[in-house]
């Protein structure tokens, strides 16, 4: 084998590589959950300002296995400068609730 087709055989290695990965910051998830069970209240959280950090706060999320609302805590994520997050949260939709993950927003 030449060295021209060992070199054409690693560009052709790397371009597929590289066609196969997808950044996180460019997948986007959608899961849509909509049930006839009212989630809890939201829970009051104390939060301590913390300066490079945004706090995402817990949600009730439905869960199918045990049939009722399982609490999500809180957590910080590091900050994206020219972003502000939205959090997760549930809409009345009619008779029913619909659960919106949280995202960030430019």
């Amino acid at each position: 084998m030449s060295i021209r087709h060992l070199v054409f055989a690693s560009f052709l290695g790397l371009a597929a590589l590289g066609a196969a990965h997808a950044p996180g910051a460019a997948a986007r998830t959608y899961v849509d959950v909509r049930i006839n069970v009212a989630p809890p209240p939201p829970r009051v959280e104390r939060v301590i300002v913390r300066p490079g950090y945004v706090w995402v706060p817990g949600y009730w999320r439905w869960d199918d296995h045990v049939r009722r609302h399982v609490r999500v805590d809180g957590y910080y994520v590091h900050a994206r400068p020219g972003y502000r997050y939205v959090p997760a949260r549930w809409v009345h939709e009619g008779p029913a609730w619909r659960f919106h993950a949280g995202y960030w927003v430019h």
